[in-house]
This record gives structure tokens, sequence and C-alpha cells, in this order.
């Protein structure tokens, strides 16, 4: 592959090194030049990314460069920057913040190669560098509870990560080879069980990285434990590399292989989206209400998948949710980051102390509920409209009914906002995370109202 076709992930892994290097020499209490560093290898990697996405798709040795990944490659740089805003309240002049930075740059790059893989071993590799310093971020602080979350987070990945390598081989020792166009050409002929095993063990590992039924337990003890930024990052960045990839095997390999995938990626979006609504409905802690919230999503997302090759939306549909959800879910957790709550009752009366940051939260809520004019209402709308051309009308239905019965515990968060306070008034507000909690709420609106150009792009 011509190497001036991977110029952002590129840009990422250099600033990581040098992020690594400038903190090793640099002062502690002057660890700041090194989040200038990596702000500013981000905006070039964005404005390379922008670059790339005006010419023509590429793809050689495992790794496709086309529209979904220039899509994922401006949310993951997006994503990555809005977390290290949002790591500037509480993380600005810690001792580790360059190991900090360091390691997010890593896992931003592993979500990229995620969505750009189309090779089974490029995909292992990827699924690694996009795991592995995230267990070290969940336990970052060093405290009781993120240590718990990490040792949860990191077994049941090391598992899924084993299923994944299983699957591969298993794959591999049915289509003799590991890239995705041999696979599509070989798997029709190949023994029906040993493709539908490994074709199940791959999905563990990717399920695994979008917070999907059945491997989604580590999802709401991350969110508790780990550091608000991280977990924020954790619940919303590398979904979209996940998932992304979820479309490419689908869609690349196993739309001639001999299993009924339309079924099995419908079945696990509608198991995905029903038990995180069950899950969050009585949630009195909002970090954990966010991250059943999340799963519900990924259940919403994997209508894509299940559509694929059957619906002209499911592509566009998909990258444009991931967007927005991308805006919603991250605004959320910055309100989250700005007050250091932990609870619903925490924010009662919000509206009148801290009304921006109030109206940004009733935005992001009502965005992940699929609100118009927000950008998931159009999202949704793109998937569902997928899902029905695809001929698979009761997964539309049960997702729109879950749509309706999510709007209970967003509202449970909601309505106190505007209600008189009980308690003291909250401390202040971090600076960096109501900026972010603010322009994610503007973004959502914004991606909703322009939804017909961006979509045209996609």
């Amino acid at each position: 592959m011509n190497p001036t076709a991977l110029v952002p992930e590129l840009i990422l892994a250099l600033a990581a090194v040098g992020a690594l290097l400038l903190g090793s020499w640099t002062p502690r209490h002057r660890q700041g030049r090194v989040r200038l560093l990596v702000v500013a290898a981000l905006l070039a990697a964005l404005a390379a990314a922008m670059a790339a996405a005006t010419g023509a798709s590429a793809g050689s040795g495992g790794y496709t460069v086309d529209t979904a990944t220039h899509a994922v490659r401006a949310a993951v740089i997006l994503g990555v920057l809005a977390t290290v805003a949002l790591a500037a309240d509480s993380l600005a002049g810690h001792p580790r913040e360059s190991e900090f930075l360091v390691l997010l740059l890593l896992g931003g790059v592993g979500t990229m190669a995620l969505a750009g893989a189309d090779d089974l071993l490029v995909l292992s590799v990827a699924y690694l560098l996009a795991s592995i310093p995230l267990y070290a971020l969940v336990g970052f602080a060093k405290d009781d509870s993120g240590t718990e979350a990490a040792l949860k987070f990191y077994l049941l990945g090391a598992l899924s990560g084993i299923l994944l390598l299983a699957g591969a081989t298993l794959l591999l020792g049915a289509g003799g080879t590991t890239a995705y166009a041999g696979l599509s050409a070989a798997l029709p002929e190949a023994p029906r069980a040993l493709v539908v095993t490994g074709v199940i063990a791959v999905l563990a590992g990717l399920l695994f990285k979008a917070g999907g039924v059945p491997v989604h337990f580590w999802v709401p003890d991350v969110a508790e434990g780990a550091p608000a930024p991280v977990a924020a990052f954790v619940t919303t960045v590398p979904k979209i590399g996940a998932l992304v990839a979820l479309y490419r095997l689908g869609d690349q390999v196993l739309a001639g292989a001999p299993l009924d995938w339309a079924l099995l990626a419908a079945l696990l979006a509608a198991a995905s989206m029903t038990l995180g609504n069950l899950g969050a409905f009585f949630q009195t802690n909002v970090r954990r209400l966010l991250a059943y919230s999340t799963i519900s999503q990924v259940g919403y997302l994997l209508m894509a998948a299940a559509a694929v090759g059957r619906a002209e939306l499911a592509q566009p549909g998909l990258l444009f949710y991931l967007a927005a959800y991308l805006a919603a879910n991250l605004g959320a957790f910055a309100v989250v980051c700005a007050l250091g709550t932990r609870t619903l009752k925490e924010h009662a009366g919000l509206f009148r102390d801290r009304p921006w940051l109030a109206l940004s939260l009733v935005v992001c809520l009502l965005s992940l509920v699929g609100t118009p004019p927000t950008a998931v209402f159009v999202g949704k709308l793109a998937l569902f409209t997928a899902a029905l051309d695809a001929g698979l009308g009761w997964l539309m239905v049960l997702a729109a009914a879950n749509t309706l019965a999510s709007l209970f515990y967003y509202l449970r968060w909601i309505l106190p906002l505007f209600h008189a306070r009980k308690e003291a008034p909250v401390a202040a507000a971090g600076p960096w995370s109501t900026k972010v909690a603010v322009t994610a709420a503007v973004v959502s609106l914004g991606l909703g109202v322009s939804a017909g150009p961006v979509l045209g792009l996609l």
C-alpha cells in the first residue's frame, strides 16, 4: 500500500511515540506541553483525513481506505480530541499525564485500524491495539473501583481476544486464507459447521469492543469505576471501529457464506437493544445508566449489519448514526465530567445553577432517544428504513418499541433538572468539560438539521 494513504494513522502513531519521549524528558509539573503536542497532532491528523477523503479509495495488504475508513478516521480523531479536553479539567498537571495521552492515542489508532482491516490477521492486531491501552486507562487512577473495573475489563477482553484469534484460525482452515477477498470466494464451499464456529468466535471479539450482547458485562463496571473521561472514551470511541469492522465482515466475507448472517446479526441487535434498555430502566447511578444506554445503542447500530447488501441506506445510515452517537454520548458524559456527579438526584435543579449545562444535557439525552431534530433521530430513521428494506420488519418494530421504552429512563434524568434543588448548589463546573458538553449539543442539533447533505457525502 502507498504509505501516503495511511497518513492519519501514521501521524497518531508517531505522536504517541513523540509524546512518550517528550513526557519522559519533561519535568512532571510541566506535562502540559505534551498535551499541546498531542492536540497539534490530532488537528494535523484530522486535516490529513479530510484531505484523503477527497481522493479515490485504496487498498492492499489487508487494509482498505474507503468512505467508511474516512468517516471513522474523522470520528475517532474528534472523539480523542474531545477526551483530551475532558481530561484537561481533572488530569492537567498530573505527574502521569503524558502516559494517559499516549495510551489514548494508541487506542485511537487501534480503533481506526479495526475499521479499515480487510484481513483477519490485521483485524486481530487492530483488536489488540484497540484493547490493551484501554485496560491501563481504566485503572489509571489506581483506586479500588478503577482497579476492579480494569481487571474485569482485561479478563473479558483477553477471553474475547482468544476467541477472535481462534475464529480467525478456523476461518483460515476453512478458506485457506485470511484475506477477506479470498475468504469470500472460498467460504461458500467450506464445511458449514467450521464456518459458523469461526464466525461466531470472531464476532465475540468484535462484540466485546462494541459493548454488545453477549459480551457486554464489562460496560457498566468500567463506566462506573474508570475515571470519567476514560469512561466517556471507552464507551463511545472503540465501538465506532468495531461496528464498522462488523459491517465490513458481513459485507465482504459472509454474504455468500453457508450461514444466515442477516438472522444472526438481527438476533444480536434485538438482544442488545432489549437487554440494554432493561438494565437502564431503574438505574440511579448516571454512569451505569449511560453504560446500559450504550449497550442498547449497539443494538440499533447492529441493524445495519443485519441489512448489509440488501439496503442502500445500511452503510451511510450506520456511519451517520455513529457520528451522531459520538456527539450525544460524549456530550452526556461531558456533563458528568464537568460536575463530578454520580447519581440522578445530584442533578436536581441544575437548570437554575448551570443552565447551559442543563440544556446541553437535555439535547444530548433526547438525541440518544432519537428525538427530532437531533442527529440520532436521522440515524435511527435511516437504519429503521434499511431494516425494512432488507425484509426485517419485525426488527424495525422491536427497535421502535425499545426506542419508545427508553424515553422512560432518560426522562428520569431530564425532569429533575428543572425541579427545585433540595441539596447545596453544585460545585464549580469544569470549564473544558462544559465547553465539550455545549459543543456536543450544538453538533448533535447541527448534524440533525444538515442530515441530507451529510448522508449524501456518506
